[in-house]
């Protein structure tokens, strides 16, 4: 590499040689003789490092400067504003099948596609070649990562999001076992943006654990160490027996000042960013989690330490938490809203007026601007981000970068489900909890989304996006991840979205507090629960209690009676549902089919003796059982 040495900026071949890491070196050599850059910067973590790259993405016209100190805003290319799912493909040798659910490619063939494209894609550029770890420094839950990425902007971002690794990789010396990332914006137009998206392609070879990324510029195909790591992870975790989640952690307080947490998964417009951002509350993550088994208790970590969010719909009301950061000097991007003439940011939802004209996505903006296929520009494009440190969140938890994690005590599984699912429920067990609640777990569509409104999707623990193994294989990890534990962490569903026969919602937004609080308490076998033939469910005297001390607010018993009356056609139609789908899928473990076909038989029993929908008052109290009755 020595011949190559040159083209380092600012002292960076120095640092790049303190690695003790020859597999490493042979890495960057490989990427920066293809790549063909014409500069080099080493990222060593260090606030001049930091500084540098926060600068770079200003000079070369990736962010641009907003009124509130240390906010940026950068702007996406008008057609590249999302995941790209078509071409986000796992690489797999030949005769490998796991699965419709996975967008795959010959890896041979990917790999030589890939390389061509990489080509001399960053010549005349700057490559940051940056260091990360995914989970707290020094711990077991530990994945250094290593970033090569010719765009200021996602380094930057990456920056915000993660940790940094330089100290951790020269700790650990020659050891090969951590991910790798690649990606190149491509050509850029005069707005900075990627030209060439017909060639926009991420591809995962999950043998080698590298993900290559070209010609895009949006987070979510990117940000390398995020969504795209975690299918590295997932596999890695497939074989070494721990689990790597699109959770949220987060921990709610208890009676004398305790704190329980519990993980979460909830496909997209379900309630997840609300959950963990309730005031009051300790948030640890909001994204990406890893869970791993110690002394016979489940531990867990935030993979991240910042957010990349959705900003839209973000008001001072519902969200005062991020709405308050969002309007703070800090280190802020924000990506794809409306940029004022003053310097300020508009989005979607946010309760001011909306400008008259402005900076978005399509360039200069006013309002009834078309695009080229005639359909009306909004002042900011639906899927607009934030990107912050969860530092900068009042209800930040310091136990974030705790290398040995914090205990999970439950476990939450929420969908978009109109007229199934109660508000809240509990798992009789384990098994039980991780095939009717997570791997069964639905959300139905909305206008925001893909497909018809009301389409329920099926999303096995609302990770399936991101499997880069069977459907089967995964619930297999969760079963088997169970099996040795003494403190099995509690399992529960959650929905915010249930509604009467009139199409109104049965719950307010503000209720699922109490649901979290109900939920903290049956962890510790606190209060009692109704057995149900779908699980346990709260006590009206219970909710009474807890809506007048945490909302002080009177809850009557004929809204009890609504939220938590059994509706056992709905439930059995979504069992049939769910079996139909796994009967379809090769390798589900057949006791999906077991415990799916004995809730069945329960839902039919009830029905005979007590009718298609059955009030909670009609079944009796189970007192204090919280695991197995």
């Amino acid at each position: 590499m020595i011949d190559l040495k040159e083209r380092f900026v600012r002292n960076s071949f120095k640092k790049l040689m303190k690695i003790n890491n020859p597999y490493l070196h042979s890495f960057v050599e490989k990427y920066v003789r293809l790549c063909n850059p014409d500069r080099i910067f080493v990222n060593s973590g260090t606030s001049e490092d930091l500084k540098y790259i926060r600068e770079a993405a200003i000079k070369y016209g990736e962010e641009i400067k907003l009124k509130v100190e240390g906010h940026t805003v950068h702007f996406d290319g008008y057609y590249d504003q999302a995941r790209d799912r078509e071409n986000t493909k796992i690489l797999l040798q030949k005769g490998a099948n796991y699965g419709k659910h996975i967008n795959w490619i010959d890896k041979e063939k990917g790999l030589k596609e890939i390389h061509e494209i990489l080509k001399d894609i960053m010549k005349g550029k700057e490559l940051f070649i940056c260091f990360y770890t995914l989970g707290p420094v020094n711990s077991e839950f530990t994945i250094p990562c290593v970033q090569l990425t010719d765009s200021a902007y996602v380094a930057h971002s990456e920056n915000i999001l993660f940790r940094q690794g330089y100290e951790e990789f020269l700790r650990r010396g020659p050891d090969p076992s951590f991910f790798k990332f690649v990606h190149s914006a491509g050509k850029l137009d005069e707005r900075k943006n990627s030209k060439n998206i017909d060639k926009r392609r991420i591809y995962i070879d999950l043998e080698n654990e590298v993900v290559y990324s070209v010609n895009t510029q949006y987070g979510g195909n990117t940000i390398g160490p995020k969504k795209l790591a975690l299918r590295l992870a997932i596999n890695r975790a497939s074989k070494e027996g721990w689990l790597a989640e699109h959770m949220f952690i987060v921990g709610i307080s208890g009676p004398g000042g305790r704190v329980t947490y519990f993980a979460g998964a909830f496909p997209s417009l379900c309630g997840k960013t609300s959950t963990v951002m309730i005031p009051g509350e300790k948030l640890i993550g909001d994204d990406i989690a890893f869970l791993r088994k110690r002394n016979g208790k489940v531990y867990a970590v935030n993979a991240e330490k910042g957010i990349f969010g959705i900003i839209s719909g973000i008001n001072s009301k519902d969200d005062p938490v991020i709405f308050k950061a969002l309007h703070s000097p800090g280190e802020i991007i924000f990506s794809n809203v409306l940029v004022t003439e003053n310097g300020e940011v508009y989005w979607d939802g946010k309760d001011a007026p909306m400008p008259e004209r402005g900076i978005n996505h399509s360039g200069e903006w006013y309002k009834g601007k078309k695009d080229a296929e005639g359909k009306i520009i909004p002042p900011a494009h639906p899927n607009a981000r934030f990107t912050l440190s969860l530092d900068l969140l009042e209800n930040f938890d310091p136990r974030l970068n705790d290398p040995i994690g914090v205990e999970i005590r439950g476990i939450i599984y929420g969908g978009r489900d109109s007229d199934t699912c109660v508000p809240v429920e509990q798992s009789f067990n384990w098994v039980h909890g991780v095939i009717t609640k997570g791997a069964s777990l639905e959300s139905e569509t909305t206008a925001a989304t893909l497909g018809k409104v009301g389409e329920r999707k099926l999303n096995p623990m609302a990770n399936l996006d991101f499997l880069p193994i069977s459907i089967g294989r995964y619930v297999e990890m969760y079963l088997e991840f169970g099996k040795d534990l003494e403190n099995l962490p509690l399992i529960f569903s959650v929905n915010y979205f249930l509604k009467d026969k009139d199409g109104k919602f049965l719950t307010e937004k503000t209720d699922k507090r109490v649901w979290l609080k109900w939920m903290e308490l049956r962890v510790h076998n606190e209060v009692d629960a109704i057995k149900t033939p779908t699980g346990y469910i709260p006590t009206y005297e219970d909710l009474k209690r807890l809506f007048k001390e945490v909302l002080n607010k009177d809850y009557r018993e004929e809204d009890y009676i609504k939220q938590f009356t059994l509706r056992i056609p709905e439930n059995l139609a979504k069992i049939d549902r769910i079996l139909k789908i796994y009967g379809n899928i090769p390798g589900t473990p057949d006791i999906i089919f077991h415990v799916l076909e004995k809730q069945k038989e329960r839902l039919l029993k009830t029905k005979e003796r007590l009718g298609e929908y059955v009030s909670p008052f009609d079944f009796p109290l189970t007192t204090r059982c919280h695991v197995s009755c």
